[in-house]
């Protein structure tokens, strides 16, 4: 039986409420102990996992190893294995291994078991890049039904955490950028942009803001209204279930799954999102919509900076780099000084985050459903929205400028 047919066996068994039994039978026909401790303890093992020895001679190994940016791969046992203190999750080794032995990480065998045992609440964090993954008619209403029906509290959408990051690099930016030369690097969203900084270009930290992407600050945000909830982040991207281990934010969100992920659930527990009846709720705005597109955060930046501060005399230039070699370029240019720009972006997957690995729809039909869903918002930038002030209160920050003093929760190191 291979990882995925195991896989299957037991997230059916699993949404059935038959996990127990099925273990039982796994474990007396002698499936692998190592891809079942992958499934069942996913924290024990790196997010990239080897399900089996690769059978490649040491050439072709040499040059699996060789391709991976961030130095997480090494040959051990007959295999490329991953060092999950180097990986960042961009997936790329499990797309480029011919053998088939590279896959990732599923947190949902452990996030169903909290679901059902869980004595505090446990609310779905859904990332910006949601909207229509589950068809043009599974609107935010009918997901958020959904995933009551899974045994989730309720739906958050991660955008409204976009907003507030938003505000706050626009505060920095209207703060530190004061001539010409000085330039800001975006801290949201994609923990592959942020590791390619720290792990390679880290000259380039002190003009990167010290703030934690939406998923943390959604995560630590909840957990602080409702203390000893559980967290579950779902988005198309493989790189989040490194971000969520990370010493430093690793308080905020406790499973992170995949579209797909969801998806699977879905499908073995019969429901289908777009027949069920809406539970609708509007809180964020374009900015924090539209971050899932390559430029979202730029394009949000600027229009909160012009917002908060339309008289400021050095304007927002942007740029933005979508793809890791892209960003490479991007960063290479900056140390070079032809940036060219004063606010850059970065985003680990081509097209930003809907051309994530584990998105469900077309990088192109996401793009344009970010692109709609921002149109449809009822505010343009956060400054705007009163749902980013009155959680701003919630979370006991008097005013917007408070998120520039050192807040646990929206703060990290570098």
């Amino acid at each position: 039986m291979t990882f995925e047919e195991l896989y299957n066996h037991l997230l059916q068994n699993a949404v059935g409420g038959t996990l127990p039994q099925a273990l039982d039978l796994a474990r007396r026909e002698g499936y692998d102990p190592h891809q079942l401790s992958c499934l069942l303890n996913p924290e024990k093992h790196p997010v990239i996992v080897r399900t089996g020895s690769c059978g490649c001679d040491d050439e072709q190994q040499e040059r699996c190893r060789a391709r991976c940016y961030f130095d997480a791969l090494f040959i051990q046992d007959g295999g490329v294995a991953v060092d999950p203190a180097a990986c960042v999750g961009c997936g790329d080794c499990v797309r480029n291994c011919d053998a088939g032995k590279l896959t990732e990480s599923r947190d949902v065998l452990p996030a169903l078991q909290a679901l059902r045992t869980a004595e505090a609440p446990v609310y779905a964090m859904i990332a910006p890049a949601f909207i229509n993954q589950y068809s043009e008619s599974v609107t935010p209403g009918k997901l958020r039904t959904a995933f009551k029906k899974i045994g989730f509290a309720g739906m958050v959408e991660v955008a409204l955490f976009a907003d507030i990051l938003t505000l706050k690099e626009a505060l920095e930016f209207d703060r530190n950028i004061q001539t010409e030369e000085d330039f800001q690097l975006t801290s949201c969203c994609c923990p592959m942009w942020i590791g390619m900084i720290k792990k390679v270009y880290s000259q380039l930290i002190p003009h990167v803001p010290a703030a934690v992407s939406p998923m943390v600050a959604c995560g630590r945000s909840i957990k602080k209204i409702h203390p000893g909830a559980v967290t579950v982040f779902i988005g198309p991207c493989m790189a989040k279930k490194a971000e969520a281990r990370e010493a430093d934010v690793s308080d905020s969100t406790d499973f992170v799954l995949t579209f797909q992920e969801i998806q699977d659930v879905f499908d073995y527990a019969g429901i289908r999102p777009a027949e069920l009846s809406e539970d609708d709720r509007d809180h964020s705005s374009r900015a924090g919509r539209i971050y899932a597109g390559a430029g979202g955060v730029s394009e949000a930046v600027r229009a909160t900076v012009e917002r908060i501060n339309p008289d400021k005399p050095i304007a927002v230039r942007t740029r933005h780099a979508d793809g890791v070699p892209a960003c490479r370029q991007m960063l290479n240019d900056i140390l070079a000084g032809q940036g060219n720009a004063n606010f850059f972006e970065g985003m680990g997957c081509v097209g930003g985050c809907v051309g994530g690995p584990k998105a469900i729809v077309s990088r192109e039909d996401g793009r344009k459903s970010v692109v709609r869903y921002g149109a449809e918002a009822s505010y343009e930038t956060p400054i705007d929205n009163p749902y980013v002030i009155a959680l701003l209160h919630q979370l006991e920050l008097d005013t917007v400028e408070s998120l520039l003093e050192q807040s646990d929760i929206f703060v990290r190191k570098l």
